[in-house]
């Protein structure tokens, strides 16, 4: 017999007869006749309260073992329920234990838990509600994404996890190499004593990847629209609330679109798969604003309904200098915004969220256009409320002789782009993307406040357990 979800039950909503439900136990009291077990299976936050006859032979020896975190499959039949706070319930007809579970080692218990030690035992946080919320939210976000690509007409595409290129420039970026790490003495040497990386694998020296953007502008110059969405590494020692080793990003590349087309479509993306996961995610969204974030749910709906402010550099620098004595990192044209100054900007002084773009070019990365002005180029950011930057992006330099110059600025290596070259030597146009780090999304749909509590297994510095 085929067993129903306790979501697929809550949505039929009708009486049911001789089916079959599973899942593990959350709690369970006993009275003078019958038990009352709460079951969840993972489907929804809802928990389905199975009734047992404690007075049928039958039960005796498996009500004992019904206990937090036990796993059972049940057979009977869902019945309107008498008591208030629920629609339904189950009568057990017939019941086994699957798992057993030993409660005096069994680390989740019905009280507060901090997420410090949750992240100790993350192979089992998940069966606490905030956790199993957090990852059906996560679920429908990276749908409610595909979708909304699907339908503007973007082709999903799967850019190389392993590359020999830098997108950022930074050099923050994993090493992959097939050398045994654990004899350094035997790892091939050059001419000049360096390691020789022709030896290596893939002839040359390689990293885990910190953007699929380089490779994905190369596929939209042939395909017109297209997206990336996959793990991201950067090799960079901050323990912060706001960083991870590992994260997922959303890249779309787009040919033909200038700044503002980037603008455009950044704002209408963030607020469409906003607008999702209100519609499809109450229950779980409650939770969170119950006990996280009590004003997320008017936070969420200030970014779907407003229009988002459009800001130039200079006029942000022209506002955050008269508040300056609030801050504690001082603005001064040519600064990077820090958190601070970006939450002001949408928290406090616009109370919506902005887009802030023409950045100064000395804070910008080596493939945003350059203005006229020679100061500033063609790059944005779209900052929230309570998260701040959430998207960063920018009209990419199309015209080959400034890209070569902003390259040796940047002190690059342009062999090793001659490929990223040749989009401006062969039939270049216009064109634009830009990146949302999915985590940071998550951060902002739940209220969350920690990236290491937005994945199922984070990995940060100094921790890769799991």
């Amino acid at each position: 017999m085929k067993s129903a979800t306790i979501k697929e039950l809550f949505i039929l909503d009708k009486i049911q007869k001789n089916i079959v439900v599973q899942g593990w136990i959350k709690t369970r009291r006993d009275l003078k006749n019958q038990s009352f077990a709460e079951l969840n299976d993972g489907s929804t936050i809802k928990n389905l309260q199975l009734v047992i006859d404690n007075t049928n032979e039958k039960f005796k020896e498996t009500l004992s073992d019904l206990v937090n975190g036990s796993s059972v499959i049940a057979k009977g039949d869902l019945v309107l329920s008498p008591a208030s706070g629920q629609k339904y319930e189950f009568i057990v007809e017939d019941i086994k234990v699957l798992g057993k579970c030993n409660q005096e080692l069994y680390p989740i218990q019905k009280k507060r838990t901090s997420d410090e030690f949750l992240r100790t035992i993350a192979h089992l946080r998940p069966r606490t509600n905030k956790y199993s919320s957090m990852l059906r939210i996560r679920s429908e976000l990276s749908f409610a994404i595909h979708k909304y690509f699907k339908e503007n007409g973007f082709f999903y595409v799967h850019t190389p996890i392993i590359t020999a290129s830098d997108c950022e420039g930074a050099g923050q970026m994993f090493n992959v190499t097939t050398f045994d790490i654990s004899k350094p003495d035997s790892f091939p040497k050059d001419e000049k004593g360096n390691v020789d990386f022709s030896k290596d694998l893939f002839a040359k020296k390689t990293f885990l990847t910190v953007s699929g953007q380089l490779e994905g502008e190369t596929l939209a110059l042939a395909l017109g629209k297209i997206y990336t969405f996959g793990p991201t590494f950067r090799a960079e020692n901050s323990n912060t609330y706001r960083h991870a080793s590992e994260f997922w990003m959303v890249e779309p590349e787009m040919a033909f679109y200038d700044l503002y087309d980037d603008m455009t479509l950044a704002e209408d993306f963030v607020k469409s798969i906003i607008k999702y996961i209100l519609e499809n995610c109450s229950q779980d969204l409650a939770l969170f604003a119950k006990f996280l974030d009590k004003d997320l749910i008017n936070t969420l709906t200030n970014i779907t309904e407003n229009s988002y402010e459009r800001l130039k550099y200079t006029d942000a620098v022209a506002i955050l200098e008269k508040e300056n004595a609030r801050f504690e990192n001082k603005v001064s044209w040519g600064v990077d915004l820090s958190s601070e100054h970006e939450r002001f900007l949408t928290e406090s002084y616009f109370k919506k969220p902005v887009i802030l773009y023409n950045k100064p070019k000395n804070v910008a990365a080596f493939y945003m256009k350059l203005n006229d002005d020679n100061k500033t180029v063609r790059g944005m950011d779209l900052l929230v409320p309570r998260i701040g930057e959430l998207i960063g992006g920018s009209e990419r330099e199309d015209r080959l002789e400034i890209l070569e110059k902003k390259m040796d600025d940047f002190k690059m290596n342009k062999e090793n782009y001659w490929w990223y070259l040749d989009l401006r030597r062969f039939g270049t146009v216009p064109h634009s993307g830009f990146g949302l780090g999915f985590e940071r999304m998550m951060m902002l749909v739940t209220g969350i406040s920690n990236i290491r509590d937005v994945c199922a297994y984070p990995r940060v510095p100094g921790y890769a357990e799991f």
